[in-house]
């Protein structure tokens, strides 16, 4: 699974670091975030996101992490497991 596993009650169970290469996007790139989960939200995918100052990460349900990381593919995103 790409980023690792996070285990918690609610059944969260992807973590998907958005990053290049293990380094933070430039702040002067705009529709990072947006490019990454408007495919998620196309197949239905409820995410929930948190941005920090180096990266951006986007949780998953375990029920809908294939449907996410096949919609990823998809759209075109490399996906680097951990």
């Amino acid at each position: 699974m790409p980023g690792g596993k996070c285990a918690a009650a609610t059944g969260i169970r992807a973590r998907l670091d958005l990053s290049e290469a293990g380094r933070p996007f430039s702040f002067s790139e705009v529709g990072i975030l947006a490019a990454f989960i408007d495919p998620l939200r196309d197949e239905g995918v409820p995410i929930f996101a948190i941005s920090t100052y180096k990266t951006d990460y986007v949780l998953v349900k375990e029920e809908v992490s294939r449907t996410a990381l096949d919609a990823l593919r998809k759209a075109g995103h490399e996906l680097i497991p951990s």
